[in-house]
Order: structure tokens, then sequence, then C-alpha cells
């Protein structure tokens, strides 16, 4: 094994012995094995230490991992079983006596005492017992550095077992393939009225489905339908005509407040009829959007996301403000905000709104793709590639991106007003910074410019915290975590656009002929 090599599975080792530093201190080191737990089938109360079993699982993932980064950093392909076991020994040993280290230190100090929850809330006396499993530090501490190198040897022998099966799984792969085309299943790929049927059993899924799940997650549901609507006016403004807006919020801000102050009963005691006052939102964002983009369209990057940053915090802060109290109830919010009628009869029950959630996306989805397919969507394309290319080929890129803006803002304020009217309240705590925060993270994690990506990254993140409450502590760190690992493994997203691809087509290919000489004229 080279130097080199040994100061990379050295560092993988170090890096992995941060990770879990980190995650003691913050206490996921509990919250990681009740995940564990939970996955397994034993649900644990508030406040209940998980079992050590699931304490050693969940360290040894991580150990695997460290492991199998350590192998795959050898340089060699193929991986030799040898040098792969080795600096996974290496990574693992690192690991471990750091990470036996910090166990020492925070025994000792616990030992003698000491509260760390004065410095570290989640930093309990009882989370330092579980971490040494129960044990005394020295005794701990051997068994993470035991548990460190065995699971990071095991990560190793994995990391050449996948190695070489890889070759293998791609001659199936390629077999299986080569067998779909040519089998039955190729021309039922290529059956057009296959795609109906698709779409069929989708729609009967969606009119079955909200009568099945029950009042609490039809919520849920209901909730991830708001965030798709949101993700795809984002996605408009920033996936398609590439323009970075972080104050989205204030759209939907503008979105709730001008349905909520219409149809309450106060401040306003207007009580407008829900589909004008649906209409009156969307116009009101659609416009706002066109008033904050007119002085700011010549700006780009960084600087256009400060200053709708700016404008975000500036709406938030106006409707909490005791300025406009008379206007928008301040602090308070507005109550008793009107539900949906048809022909005079009510239909606010959350299955009822469900449905009109899965219409307004639906409705979204289509307006989105018909946009992104047409010469609108071929100019947003273009500026977002390169902006000043598309304005020297003659796109009015300033048209262009106020418009994208507006529909965007639209969007946010349908969403707004579907909001308002589900909760039957909105309040300035609705409209807080993070909501921007999660439609780009869902934006960023699904694919940027990618409807469908949007739709799965409203599911991953929206819908996948209400599945495990347990991190609902570590939202923040959770999407942190999956920005840095989408920006690495996959940075297009869970589901890339695939248009920018489409547009380049391969030069077509030139056969070359052979020339006769005898027939030209030439010498032989």
């Amino acid at each position: 094994m080279s130097t080199s090599s040994f100061k990379k599975s050295a560092n993988s080792g170090l890096t992995f012995a941060i990770i879990v530093i980190f995650l003691a201190l913050i206490g996921f080191t509990i919250t990681g094995p009740s995940l564990v737990q939970k996955i397994w089938g034993d649900t644990l109360s508030a406040g209940t230490i998980p079992s050590y079993l699931a304490l050693v699982v969940f360290l040894g993932f991580i150990g695997i991992w460290n492991g199998w980064k350590a192998a795959g950093q050898t340089g060699e392909s193929p991986l030799h079983l040898k040098s792969a076991i080795f600096a996974g020994l290496v990574a693992g040993l690192v690991a471990g006596l750091i990470v036996m280290l910090y166990a020492f230190i925070v025994g000792s100090i616990s030992a003698r005492g000491i509260d760390l929850r004065v410095y570290l809330s989640l930093l309990s006396p009882e989370s330092i017992v579980y971490f040494v499993f129960g044990k005394s530090t020295l005794i701990g501490g051997l068994i993470h550095l035991g548990l460190s190198i065995a699971s990071a040897i095991l990560g190793a022998f994995l990391a050449v077992s996948a190695d070489r099966s890889g070759e293998r799984i791609s001659k199936w792969k390629n077999l299986v393939n080569n067998w779909t085309k040519n089998s039955w299943l190729g021309s039922l790929k290529k059956n057009v009225y296959l795609n109906y049927v698709l779409v069929g059993v989708v729609l009967l899924l969606l009119v079955l489905m909200p009568r099945t799940w029950g009042s609490y997650w039809n919520y849920i549901m209901g909730t991830v339908g708001i965030y798709i609507l949101l993700g795809i006016g984002l996605n408009i403004i920033v996936g398609f005509s590439g323009q970075l807006v972080l104050g989205y919020v204030a759209f939907f801000a503008i979105g709730a407040y001008s349905f909520a102050l219409i149809t309450a009963p106060e401040p306003h005691h207007v009580e407008l009829n829900f589909w004008l006052a649906l209409l009156v939102a969307i116009i009101a964002s659609a416009i706002s959007g066109v008033l904050i983009g007119l002085p700011i369209m010549r700006l780009r990057g960084d600087y256009l996301a400060i200053v709708t940053l700016g404008f975000g915090e500036i709406i938030r802060i106006l409707i909490k403000s005791d300025w406009l109290r008379g206007i928008t109830l301040g602090p308070r919010g507005v109550r008793n905000i009107a539900g949906p009628t048809l022909f005079g009869k009510s239909f606010s029950s959350d299955v009822d709104f469900m449905y009109l959630i899965i219409l307004a996306v639906i409705l979204s989805i289509f307006l989105a793709r018909r946009w992104q397919e047409s010469h609108v969507g071929r100019a947003w394309l273009a500026i977002s590639q390169d902006e000043t290319v598309a304005q020297a080929t003659g796109v009015d890129t300033y048209k262009y991106k106020l418009l994208a803006l507006a529909i965007g803002a639209a969007f946010a304020g349908l969403g707004g007003a579907l909001f308002a009217s589900r909760n039957q309240f909105t309040g300035p705590e609705d409209h807080a910074l993070m909501v921007s925060i999660n439609v780009l993270c869902l934006v960023i994690v699904g694919g940027m410019g990618s409807i469908p990506g949007v739709i799965l990254g409203a599911f991953t993140l929206k819908g996948l915290p209400e599945i495990l409450r347990e991190l609902e502590n570590y939202r923040l760190l959770v999407f942190g975590a999956l920005l840095v690992v989408m920006m690495i493994i996959r940075p297009e997203g869970l589901w890339p656009a695939r248009r920018p691809n489409l547009e380049v087509k391969p030069p077509p290919k030139i056969e070359e002929k052979p020339i006769d000489a005898v027939s030209q004229g030439g010498d032989v």
C-alpha cells in the first residue's frame, strides 16, 4: 500500500470520527438507534433510551461506510482484497481511536459530576452512559474501537465484492435490455395506448386514496400537494429561467393574506366568494411578482437572491407589525377563513380539500409542461444556459425573466390561498424564511427544471419527515446533509431534467466513399 493511499485511508477515518462525535454532541446517537429500532418494529415512547444493539447497528453502518470509502480510495481498478482490507483497517483504527478518546474525555467529565448540558443541551448524563454502552469509559472506548475496526473491514470487503460483481451485473443488465427490446415487452413500451392506461390508473388511485387515508394523512398529503404547487412555481423561476430567488415566501404570503382578508369576517367584513377570492389571490401574487421584478430584473446571481430575500423579510415584518394591525390583524393572524363552496354546497372536509389540491396540482403540472414545451420555454432555457448569448441571439431576456417571475408568483399565490383556506387561519409565522428554504431545497433535491423531480422532492422533504417524526428536531441538519450529498453524488437531482439533453442532437454521420481515381481522370 502506497503512502498516499495510507494517508487517504487515515483521512477517511478522521472524517468519520468527526461525524460520529458530531452526531453524539447533537444527540443523534440516540435518535439514530431509535430509528433503527423503529425499522425492525419496536416502538419507543418519548424519552426512552434505545437498546445497545440498536446503537451497535447504527454505528456499524457508519463504520461500513468508512471502510467502503477507504477501499475506494486505494486507486486500484479492480480492487485488490489485501490492499482494500488494509485500507479499511487503517480507516477503522483511526476512527476508533479518536472516538475512544472522545468517549474517555466526555465520560470522565461526566463521572466527576459536571453536567455538560450547560454547554450542550442534548449531551445529558444518560446519553453519555448510553454512548459507552453502560460500561466504564475505558471499556466503552474499547468497544467503540473494536466496532469501528470490524465494521470498516467489513465495509472494505463489501466494496471489493461490489467491484467484482459490477461487471457481471452490467452483463446481466445488457442481456435483460436486449431481451426486453426483442420481446413483447419492447412492443408494449412503444404502444401509445399504454400511456393512457397508466394515466387512468393514476387518476383512479388519486380518486380512491383520499377516502382511505384518513384525516391525518389527508392533511399530510395536502401539505405535500401545496408544496408541489410552490415547487412548480419556483421551478419556473429557478429551474426554467435560471433566476435564483430566495424570497419566494413573499408571494406565498401575499396569496394567503389576499385570500384571507376578503373571505374572513374580520377585519374587513368582505366575505367574498371562494372562487373569486382564489382568482384575486392569484392575480395579486402575479402583480406583486411583476412589481418586484421591474426594478431588479437587471440583477443576476447572488445580487438577485439577496434582493428577493430582503423582499420576503419585508413582507413578513409588515404583516406582523402593529403599524398594519388594522389591515392584517398583526401577530394575531386572520381567523375563520372561508372554505370552498360549489352550487351553494360546502365541501371543506379533508377529503374534499384533498381533491381540490389534487386538481390544482394536475392543472399546474399541465400548464408548466405546456409553457416548458412552447417558445416561451425555449426562451427560458436559453436564458438559463447563458443569458448574454440568449440576448445576443434576439431573446428579450427582460420580458421572459419578468414573465417567469410573474407566473411563479401566481403559483405561489394559488398555494397560499389553498393553504389559508384549508387551515382556516393564516399568520405571520406561516410565512417565515424557512418556507422559501424548504421549497428551494425540494427543487434542488428533485432536480432543477424537472417537474417530476419537484414532485419527488416534495414527497422526500415534506412527506418523509412526517413518517420519521424523530427527525423533526434535525430538519435543518437533514436538509443540509441532503444538499451536500446531492451535490456530490447526484448534482442534477433525484429526477434530473431531460430537456437540455434532448436539445443537443449529435451531428449526422458522413459515410466516406472511396474515390475511383481512374474514373476521375487522375493518375493511377
